[in-house]
């Protein structure tokens, strides 16, 4: 038997309609109260149960610009990956001139290519794209 977690339940119980989820050490009057609330139209959730939905969109939310923006800079060459990286991290054209051993304009056609490529406006999206790839952070 596999053992299914509280939050798994709740998903399961939300997906299949519910319209609300009260858990187990709630006490009687309070149940009472979130049947009658339930009985009149109004969905009730545990605090607990907001809290862990809450904290769980959020990672949802998270993991998926992560792998959006993953796979935005799958496209790119690995050059211009470590250029966009160097640009997530707020480095400059001399800065990343210097850290990748190119030249300053090599550097510059690199950004157009980054930007071009990934239909991009300026280096503030190539850096938003790099943070929230998880990749910027690493110096």
């Amino acid at each position: 038997m596999v053992k299914i977690g509280a939050d798994e339940y709740v998903l399961r119980a939300l997906r299949a309609r519910a319209s609300g989820f009260r858990l187990k050490d709630t006490a009687p009057a309070e149940i009472l109260r979130a049947v009658e609330r339930v009985a009149a139209g109004e969905p009730i959730l545990s605090p607990s149960v907001t809290h862990q939905l809450i904290a769980r969109i959020g990672d949802t939310d998270v993991n998926a610009r992560r792998q959006h923006a993953r796979a935005q800079l799958a496209r790119l060459s690995e050059r211009e990956r470590e250029v966009a990286m160097t640009v997530g991290q707020g480095r400059s054209n001399a800065e990343i001139s210097g850290e990748l051993f190119m030249s300053v304009p090599t550097v510059k056609q690199h950004v157009s290519h980054v930007l071009t490529k990934l239909d991009l406006n300026n280096r503030t999206q190539i850096a938003l794209l790099a943070h929230d790839a998880g990749l910027a952070d690493t110096a």
